[in-house]
């Protein structure tokens, strides 16, 4: 169960490829081809008014497939042969070319319901603007968490509805050069 527990972490190392910039590593814990991806920001600059969020994989992909607005694809499993061979390559680790991480908005709506009629309840609905077919394959592939990217004034929203519980944002501590650390015991 401790696997479970595992959390993407910024690399302290960043790959050569990438300069300075910090890179995730995201566990994969159901992908036979390679046992984990990297992503990268998409906003790296200073000053930029985005912020990572470390979200609970399946509580994200919840909050996505309430959208009504924008394409909301089909389950991995539902995909082609070459879609699924396309995005496993395009994450796979060994490429030099570190993958951006998904960037999403989040909005709340009335939840279905009495309570939500009443406007007593409510529910997250993410949109992606890019990335959705990494955010619902890496959950396929059996990413418990992953870093998203949103804007700074959405960000406690985002954690509110799909943020990774607070116990799961300790259970890697990150050693020196290491992005992959276990916990210490």
């Amino acid at each position: 169960m401790s696997s479970l527990m595992e959390f993407p972490t910024p690399s302290a190392a960043a790959s050569p490829s990438s300069g300075n910039e910090p890179v995730w590593i995201v566990p994969l814990h159901d992908h036979p081809p390679y046992g984990s991806v990297r992503l990268k920001r998409v906003f790296n600059t200073d000053g930029t008014r985005h912020q990572v969020v470390l979200v609970d994989a399946r509580k994200l992909i919840a909050c996505a497939d309430r959208d009504e607005t924008d394409y909301v694809l089909r389950p991995v499993h539902e995909w082609h042969q070459g879609k699924m061979r396309g995005i496993r390559e395009f994450l796979d680790p060994s490429n030099a070319r570190i993958p951006q991480m998904p960037y999403v908005t989040i909005t709340t709506r009335r939840a279905p319901g009495l309570l939500g009629l009443l406007r007593l309840e409510h529910e997250g609905v993410v949109t992606f603007r890019n990335g959705q077919h990494r955010a619902r394959y890496m959950l396929a592939a059996g990413a418990v968490w992953f870093p998203v990217e949103v804007h700074e004034r959405e960000a406690a929203l985002l954690r509110q509805y799909c943020g990774a519980p607070d116990d799961a944002r300790t259970a890697l501590r990150p050693g020196p050069n290491s992005a992959g650390a276990l916990p210490r015991n």
